[in-house]
Order: structure tokens, then C-alpha cells, then sequence
């Protein structure tokens, strides 16, 4: 038995900047709310811990094609 997971891709309809804690919470079904806590706590220390991931998942990600 598999579940069909939808392919990750950063989200056009729940989005802040450029959609990736949207397409997490999509792909991953959670929360986006929990995602973009995650990214802000991760910011904290001096912001490039929280940068680095969320702009790295900005370039690899491909965009939500609806």
C-alpha cells in the first residue's frame, strides 16, 4: 500500500516570500505554520542558519505550476 505524496514544489497559493514553507507543508502535510516557526527560530542565532537552508530550498525547488 503507498500513499501518493504530491511532488514538492514551492507553493503560489500559501505563500510569504517565495513559497517554499508552503510547498514543505504541502508536500510534508503539516502545518505551514510549523514551518515558518521553524525558519524563524532558526534565524536567532545570527540569521545565517535560517538563511542558508531556506534560500538553498528557494534555488532547487521548482515552482508550483498552477
Amino acid at each position: 500500500m503507498s500513499s501518493q505524496r504530491p511532488p514538492l514544489r514551492r507553493s503560489r497559493r500559501n505563500r510569504v516570500v517565495a513559497g517554499v514553507c508552503g510547498g514543505l507543508s504541502e508536500f510534508f502535510g503539516i502545518n505551514v505554520f510549523w514551518f515558518r516557526l521553524a525558519f524563524i527560530i532558526a534565524l536567532i542565532p545570527g540569521g545565517i542558519p535560517g538563511l542558508v537552508p531556506y534560500f538553498v530550498l528557494w534555488i532547487i525547488v521548482p515552482k508550483d505550476r498552477s
